[in-house]
């Protein structure tokens, strides 16, 4: 499959899958970087994790190849990041006592506090 040129740009592609939505990027790999994806995620959370995805996205092009697999987002906001076939997929922290539902819903409510309102 040949994947879609994007001129230089990172963008988010989303699409509803039967498990849930899953959110990915699409321009990283033209970087020679791997491409970030989650899957499975609440509707509700499209908005705010597509904004964390280009966040992880914009600091995986700033640091290269030899990035980091851990980006602390914020204070109490830790996000690693684990190989999912030939993506990597955001996840929780080795130790966080949250599911990954949970965790997903805590990151959006941590880093976007009006969007819980």
């Amino acid at each position: 499959m040949e994947r879609q040129r994007t001129r230089g740009e990172v963008r988010i592609v989303g699409a509803e899958r039967p498990g849930g939505l899953e959110l990915r990027t699409a321009g990283l790999a033209e970087r020679g970087l791997p491409e970030l994806r989650v899957t499975g995620l609440a509707w509700y959370l499209g908005s705010g994790w597509s904004r964390v995805l280009g966040e992880l996205a914009r600091r995986i092009a700033a640091a290269g190849p030899s990035h980091p697999a851990t980006f602390d987002l914020a204070e109490d906001v830790t996000v690693n990041l684990v190989p999912d076939g030939d993506f990597l997929a955001p996840h929780p922290p080795p130790g966080e006592p949250l599911g990954i539902a949970d965790w997903r819903r805590e990151i959006v409510e941590k880093l976007f506090p009006s969007a819980s309102s």
